[in-house]
């Protein structure tokens, strides 16, 4: 078969980085020096300086000196979220975390990809969803367009090409329904003697 892919046409004249090219550099400076080198314990250093280019971080964010973050403006944490070491947010477009997640160690959320069937190679990209009280696992990839419902978990090493439902837990490659994360009766009986 002959080769149809032509990749001296690719264009992505259409994308927005969403700053100027001065600010994307700026921020690959800062995030390869003062955030890469800063202390193990200086969370409210590395918070600042996400916040400085635009992230939305919550309060009592721990995110990891390894951390990467393509573009930091286009990332939202909510409160008391982990990001663990070596995490790669490959934010081309939107990547939200909510509030009490735990991302891992190694993982890889990733935003962008190319339209295969197009001779031109063409960028498609989608948002990134991690709800409220997630845990996404060490050396978890997340395929663009993914949703982890509130309480999901994707089990290590997994690959999540399609949405995972609150309070399931997913594994595998591509990662598969293995169970509920808590069952309902004593989700229903924990919220009962909370109310008390």
């Amino acid at each position: 078969m002959k080769n149809r892919i032509r990749l001296d046409l690719y264009n992505q004249d259409w994308y927005s980085r969403g700053r100027s090219n001065a600010v994307v550099l700026l921020w690959w400076l800062v995030q390869g020096t003062l955030f890469r080198f800063s202390l193990h314990n200086m969370y409210g250093w590395r918070r600042f300086l996400l916040r400085m280019f635009g992230a939305r971080i919550g309060r009592g964010v721990q995110v990891r000196a390894t951390a990467k973050f393509t573009y930091p403006w286009k990332v939202s944490i909510g409160d008391y979220s982990w990001i663990g070491d070596n995490v790669e947010f490959y934010s081309l477009d939107r990547i939200e975390v909510g509030e009490h997640c735990v991302v891992s160690q190694h993982c890889y959320l990733c935003t962008g990809s190319h339209d295969m069937t197009d001779e031109a190679f063409g960028l498609l990209i989608r948002p990134i969803v991690i709800r409220d009280g997630a845990w996404i696992a060490s050396d978890v990839f997340v395929y663009p367009g993914v949703t982890v419902g509130v309480m999901g978990v994707v089990a290590a090493r997994s690959t999540v090409v399609k949405d995972v439902p609150a309070n399931q837990v997913f594994a595998g490659t591509p990662a598969k329904f293995v169970k509920e994360r808590f069952q309902e009766k004593a989700l229903q009986e924990k919220a009962r003697l909370h109310m008390i």
